[in-house]
């Protein structure tokens, strides 16, 4: 008899989500389990420098909060947690859980998964080095009997991913079921980035005066999935909001993870009912021979000052001051933003304003310190009329260096420890290489149409986006909007979107990246584009100079910009 799909709901997606979601997630409807993301790579960032203050850190504290508040709840309602709270230390979490625990007169079952810091492996000096672990840990410690489950530096996706092996059975080569995992856990793990948040289409949607509904999938014995939420809370499930989550932060048409390899460009959504997107078609193959690891180094020390100038002459105002504070810099980086003239007789004086940003960074602390501030702040009465800064100097501060490394499966001991305290080293599977020219890796374009009459407008008219950071590349998702139109004209914008993001015909559209290698993925049954902007982000957020350091804003500037649109497609 075939088990009923396991129903994974979503509580956290990131260090800092909302508090109350937890709660909110274990009231709001029936659940087997419930996870939390915690980590990304500046996280792991985060909880380094943590430890360097206080060795027993390193985790996720908000989490600890979370289950004090809620433990006995979800015990009651035979509710399994899963998260990857534990950071870099999942065995001081677990334990802290206990003391937690034992302090509200429960007991429960509590396994955490470790083995992925590879410090040891050729990363000696680095803050952190951590490889990217699957699902099957968790699985191992859901099937021996765990409540909760805490672990370090698994994928993101893995969380769902190891309670369904454990509710369903599956195997390491159960491959096309996986991978449906691995999806339905891409979707749901950024919390209500798929349910409305940061969403291109945000004013379609319903119930805004709610907060976002965090979503849940309901994942089925063959793989597929429907992505859900709770009743009556905000925003919604639609096509659009799912693919917005889909195309976040992805490579190429092959998602890759520890426990497999997922076509992308297989998957097909289906509007099932109201807020019910049911993903189906999902192929996954053998994942790759090596693991993932993030790695974080101290990369020296930085600061800003952010200049105000007012009203009329500005570029001359901030060529003035460059001149002024220049030669007084001695970091070795300094950064200058560029300065947009403001509107002429503005109604206020915030309107009439722009802003000019100093960024430093060096080795040292010294000159990107008081050094640098000072210097600013001497100019105060002495420089462009209407001095002024957004906020007083402050201190330097130290920044890190991402960069992304791989490491052989048999040199990471991916571990258990079960609640009696009893240790299972999990078996990975043996992987393949991926050839990203194999057939079927890159899928063909739609055939180009005859232009017709075109109107100057912005590409995000029936265009969304959701964009991100993958270490110091740009992910931009684009995708052709579900807003009602017939399926002809539907198909001929997914043809205009693909001819117009041509690797060569972007740098127009994006000028930043003009001289950035940039990879264009087409995925035709989404009617989507994934764009990997090589190098934007210089070294990563921690270390980015960038305006926007995380590419969060990047999709949506793409769809400001003034783009030939046919007329029939308008």
């Amino acid at each position: 008899m075939t088990a009923r799909p396991i129903r994974i709901g979503n509580c956290s997606g990131f260090y800092g989500d909302r508090l109350s979601a937890m709660r909110e997630m274990l009231e709001g409807g029936g659940l087997d389990v419930l996870t939390g993301d915690y980590l990304a790579e500046l996280t792991m960032l985060i909880l380094g420098k943590d430890q360097l203050k206080d060795p027993t850190l390193g985790y996720a504290r908000t989490f600890v909060r979370q289950v004090e508040d809620c433990l006995g709840l979800a015990l009651e309602r035979g509710v399994k947690i899963v998260a990857n709270a534990g950071g870099l230390n999942p065995a001081g979490l677990a334990d802290r859980l206990r003391e937690v625990a034992g302090g509200l007169g429960l007991d429960p079952q509590v396994a955490h998964v470790e083995g992925d810091d590879v410090r040891h492996l050729s990363f000696e000096g680095a803050l952190t080095a951590n490889a990217y672990l699957g699902g099957f840990g968790i699985a191992a410690a859901l099937g021996a009997g765990a409540d909760i489950v805490v672990t370090g530096r698994v994928t993101d996706a893995s969380l769902v991913v190891g309670p369904t092996v454990a509710h369903h059975g599956w195997t390491s080569t159960s491959y096309d079921e996986l991978a449906g995992a691995v999806v339905a856990g891409h979707v749901i793990e950024c919390g209500t980035q798929a349910t409305g948040g940061n969403f291109s289409g945000f004013l379609t949607l319903p119930h805004r005066d709610r907060p976002l509904g965090f979503p849940v999938a309901e994942v089925a014995a063959d793989g597929s999935s429907v992505i859900t939420k709770h009743a009556g809370t905000g925003g919604a499930v639609t096509i659009d909001t799912v693919t917005a989550q889909l195309v976040y932060e992805i490579q190429s048409t092959r998602y890759l993870g520890p426990d497999v390899t997922v076509h992308l460009d297989a998957l097909r959504l289906d509007q099932a009912d109201e807020d019910r997107v049911a993903i189906t078609g999902v192929v996954g193959e053998a994942p790759p021979e090596r693991l993932k690891v993030c790695v974080n180094e101290l990369g020296g020390w930085r600061n800003s000052v952010e200049l105000v100038l007012t009203g009329l002459d500005v570029e001359a105002k901030a060529a003035w001051v460059r001149e002024q504070l220049g030669p007084r810099l001695s970091a070795a980086e300094v950064v200058w933003s560029d300065v947009t003239v403001p509107a002429l007789d503005a109604e206020s004086e915030e309107a009439a304003s722009t802003l000019l940003r100093c960024t430093v960074k060096d080795g040292s602390p010294d000159p990107v310190g008081r050094a640098f501030t000072s210097a600013a702040v001497e100019l105060a009465l002495g420089s462009y009329p209407g001095f002024t800064m957004t906020a007083p100097p402050a201190a330097a501060t130290p920044f890190g260096v991402y960069r992304a490394e791989y490491v052989d499966r048999a040199d990471v001991t991916h571990t258990v420890v079960h609640a009696d305290g009893r240790r299972e080293v999990i078996d990975d599977p043996t992987g393949f290489t991926p050839d990203q020219d194999a057939p079927g890796a890159r899928p063909s374009p739609y055939p180009g149409r005859t232009d017709s009459l075109t109107r100057r407008l912005p590409l995000g008219t029936f265009v969304h986006a959701r964009s991100g950071d993958k270490g110091g590349d740009a992910n931009v998702g684009l995708w052709v909007a579900h807003d009602g139109v017939d399926r002809e004209t539907y198909d001929a914008r997914v043809q205009w979107l693909f001819k117009m993001m041509s690797p060569r015909g972007l740098g127009s559209l994006l000028p930043e990246a003009a001289d950035l290698e940039t990879d264009v993925w087409l995925l035709p049954h989404l009617g989507a584009v994934n764009l990997v902007i090589h190098g934007l982000l210089g070294q990563g957020v921690a270390a980015s100079t960038r305006f926007d350091p995380q590419a969060k804003g990047l999709g949506e500037w793409l769809r400001s910009r003034l783009v030939s649109i046919e007329e029939s497609l308008v």
